[in-house]
């Protein structure tokens, strides 16, 4: 008779990614850089309010672009010249601690004050990844349906910022903007909340200002 053993793959996984992204943390505080990873799902908005803040904020901004194929996005990015390094997931749906440290190696660290990091667009995935960011930032849509958030409580609760992004067509799409605040709030009091539109550049300010209160506490 074969013995069996109960390996906890899982939790395995998870102190060793814990083990490297305290490493990677402690790599950007020695270089003075401010890290924020991005999730939402596909659509979300998350790609062009990057964008914006490339434009908007003062510092300079290093991303790292995460998608199972990431040179759209990543060719986007490069638009705005700034440095930015694309790591394509393949099967995977969320970014990872080791996959970030190795794309480090491809960013200037002494000549950047913020790296954004654009995860792959999914709600459910990353919530386990810790990447050593200082602040997560969720992005989801009026057009994702206003029962969004409270589908995906996990996201939420482990957010710094959660943006309601494209207010301007919520009564196109039916979608009910403050049900969507007050359920982030349920999940999470601590959570801080803006709604945007990008397409007005409404909120965007807002935005920049929460990123650079959080860099500074």
């Amino acid at each position: 008779m074969h013995k069996v053993a109960d390996i906890d793959v899982h939790h395995n996984i998870m102190k060793a990614n814990k083990k490297i992204a305290d490493r990677i943390k402690k790599n950007f505080e020695n270089h003075n850089i401010f890290s924020v990873d991005f999730v939402g799902a596909i659509g979300s908005g998350k790609t062009s309010l990057i964008e914006e803040l490339i434009q908007k904020m003062d510092g300079k901004i290093a991303v790292i672009a995460g998608d199972v194929i990431s040179k759209f996005d990543a060719g986007r990015f490069k638009r705005h010249n700034v440095p930015v390094v694309g790591l394509n997931t393949g099967k995977e749906c969320h970014l990872d601690a080791h996959l970030i440290e190795h794309a480090l190696d491809d960013i200037p660290l002494n000549d950047v004050d913020y790296i954004f990091i654009e995860n792959v667009g999914n709600l459910i995935c990353p919530v386990d990844f810790d990447l050593g960011t200082h602040m997560r930032i969720v992005v989801v849509s009026v057009s994702e349906g206003d029962d969004t958030v409270e589908k995906h409580p996990l996201i939420f609760q482990d957010s710094d910022l959660a943006i309601i992004n494209k207010v301007d067509i919520a009564e196109a799409v039916e979608a009910d903007a403050d049900k969507m605040v007050n359920d982030a709030k349920i999940l999470n009091p601590n959570i801080q909340i803006i709604k945007t539109s990008l397409k007005n550049n409404q909120g965007l300010n807002e935005v920049i200002s929460a990123i650079e209160e959080f860099k500074s506490n």
